[in-house]
């Protein structure tokens, strides 16, 4: 193999990979702005939903994925 190629072989199917995500996954997208503003720029959610995600409920997520695509987000390019 070659060293400057990633070897794509173990990829799952895209099939099996849309299913392997849950919408209560976490949405952010690596464009955090938390410290200075309300919300985050990049996933939409506030400091407080950031900070305590990991602590919600499955509903809980789910209701804040419902905002914030309702707002448009997550952003990667803002």
């Amino acid at each position: 193999m070659n060293r400057y190629f990633a070897d794509l072989s173990e990829l799952p199917d895209p099939e099996d990979a849309q299913r392997a995500f849950k919408a209560t996954d976490s949405p952010c997208v690596a464009v955090c702005s938390t410290l200075f503003d309300d919300i985050c720029r990049g996933c939409g959610r506030t400091a407080m939903e950031v900070a305590n995600w990991v602590f919600m409920s499955e509903e809980e997520k789910r209701d804040v994925w419902v905002r914030i695509k309702a707002q448009g987000y997550p952003r990667r390019n803002n």
